[in-house]
């Protein structure tokens, strides 16, 4: 996974230091083991302090993937274990980067004044043809519900 572009076959590039002061903080930063020094001098305690970061973000992701059809912020918790295991691992590091230039994308997309207005016109016609629908049950049936409840 390229972490400078989308496109296929580009190469990453060294980024300039135009950037605002959070933007140079992450790239300094780098990628790898965020672990304290003491830990990472030592192989062993180094793995298992790996081992036990990835068991805790293993655990908040399947409690965010348990979340998903159950009430809850499944996908903010997914995000919360992906984040963990970033402290330890590039991988996550680099998924987590390209999950944020999309969803800040996206985020420029939705502002754009062309979109919001077709999705503002969107929403009011499905809300039209909802309040049409359910005018004319009101106006067949009544407010009979569609099904028979004895009283017990």
């Amino acid at each position: 996974m390229n972490t400078g572009s989308d496109e296929p076959g580009e190469v990453a590039v060294a980024p300039d230091e135009t950037g605002t002061n959070e933007e140079r903080s992450e790239q300094e930063r780098g990628l790898g083991s965020r672990a304290p020094e003491f830990i990472k001098a030592r192989r062993l305690l180094h793995v298992s302090w790996q081992v036990g970061v990835f068991i805790i973000g293993l655990a908040v992701v399947v409690a965010g993937i348990i979340m998903l059809p159950l009430p809850g912020p499944g996908w903010v918790v997914i995000f919360g274990g992906m984040a963990i295991w970033a402290t330890e691992f590039v991988w996550a590091q680099l998924v987590l980067r390209w999950t944020k230039r999309k969803v800040t994308k996206a985020a420029q997309r939705a502002l754009d004044p062309k979109v919001r207005r077709r999705n503002i016109i969107l929403t009011s016609i499905g809300l039209v043809i909802v309040a049409v629908l359910v005018g004319i049950y009101v106006w067949k049936f009544g407010m009979a519900m569609p099904w028979k409840i004895k009283n017990q």
